[in-house]
């Protein structure tokens, strides 16, 4: 397991964990909030293992017996909840069983017990509201971490007894560093993958190492390239291409996004230094000759509406269909 100083970013997060460890002032409870691979599960490893720690430094030493079984992942007194991935909540049973009924419990061998929730935001209103009253009365030794990308499906009551630390975007300067460094990335691939994190450092990294993006990306920019020229039957078996890309329909939109972003940038400022897509220039100055602003701005639009059409269960191929359509057109 990493230290604080190896995590890429959150300096005000580890700064609040260190100075709660030195201080002596560690809460009771936290929300750790952050979309999914922002970090928030590495985080609250670290401060909980820092927390653990026999050296009792503002950082984990990795050579105590405490560290060596944090880092192995069977540390008695760090307790993650395992809840039934099945049925994609978190029920009041788990609640109670894994949490209620331990917590009295004192530490087998540390100076805390420390309860990490995953996932935070599927708890049933029933659970939270047993969870709350833990956090209400909490041993002076328990410690709670609830990890979420969604702090405000937390009951208001919950939240009002914890600590929140929100993550914010890593810089992309760091990530694109980290990606090319790290693992060997060419500087063009560092840049795509890093405009499509958003600051998300997890997903830089998969971005990165995934074969399906790869092959994803050279179908995207295929489709944004030619798609003026294609016959409706061309559209139609692109169409079931993109079909296999359903689970990851929003990195797919996303590169389209980008691509249109680039082209409409580059016909207002003439600036090839701030494209994403730098090594496609040619294919952007031939796409800006032919597209005018408005239809630019129309297919970005369209784009935007195709999220949330596939976000509010629209069916897929049709919400597509229109968004390739209005690409065609424009």
């Amino acid at each position: 397991m990493a230290g604080f100083s190896d995590v890429l970013g959150h300096e005000q997060t580890i700064l609040h964990m260190k100075h709660a460890v030195q201080m002596n002032k560690v809460s009771h409870a936290y929300i750790i909030s952050g979309e999914k691979g922002s970090g928030r599960r590495l985080l609250a490893g670290i401060f909980a293992q820092t927390l653990q720690c026999e050296k009792k430094g503002t950082e984990p030493c990795m050579e105590c017996r405490s560290c060596r079984q944090a880092i192995n992942l069977n540390q008695p007194d760090i307790i993650r909840l395992v809840h039934e991935k099945k049925t994609g909540t978190i029920g009041v049973e788990e609640i109670r069983t894994q949490i209620n009924g331990d917590i009295l419990i004192k530490p087998y061998s540390s100076p805390y017990k420390i309860y990490i929730v995953e996932d935070a935001e599927k708890m049933t209103i029933q659970a939270q509201n047993a969870l709350l009253k833990t956090i209400e009365e909490p041993p002076v030794y328990a410690v709670l971490l609830l990890l979420t990308a969604n702090a405000g499906m937390l009951l208001p009551t919950i939240r009002s007894r914890c600590v929140t630390l929100d993550l914010k975007p890593v810089p992309s300067a760091l990530v694109k560093k980290y990606l090319m460094q790290e693992l060997q990335l060419p500087e063009y691939r560092a840049e795509i993958c890093t405009a499509f994190a958003q600051g998300n450092v997890g997903k830089a990294k998969r971005l990165a190492l995934s074969g399906d993006f790869s092959e994803m990306l050279e179908h995207a920019l295929h489709l944004v390239k030619y798609i003026q020229e294609m016959e409706v039957i061309d559209i139609i078996t692109d169409l079931k291409r993109i079909d296999t890309y359903k689970m990851e329909i929003n990195d797919y939109l996303d590169i389209l996004m980008v691509w249109y972003r680039d082209v409409l940038m580059f016909k207002a400022t003439r600036d090839a230094d701030s494209l994403v897509f730098s090594d496609e220039l040619i294919s952007i100055r031939e796409k800006v000759a032919k597209s005018s602003y408005e239809g630019l701005e129309c297919v970005i639009k369209a784009i935007d509406k195709a999220k949330i059409r596939l976000n509010a269960n629209v069916n897929f191929d049709m919400a597509l269909e229109l968004l390739l359509l209005t690409m065609k057109e424009n």
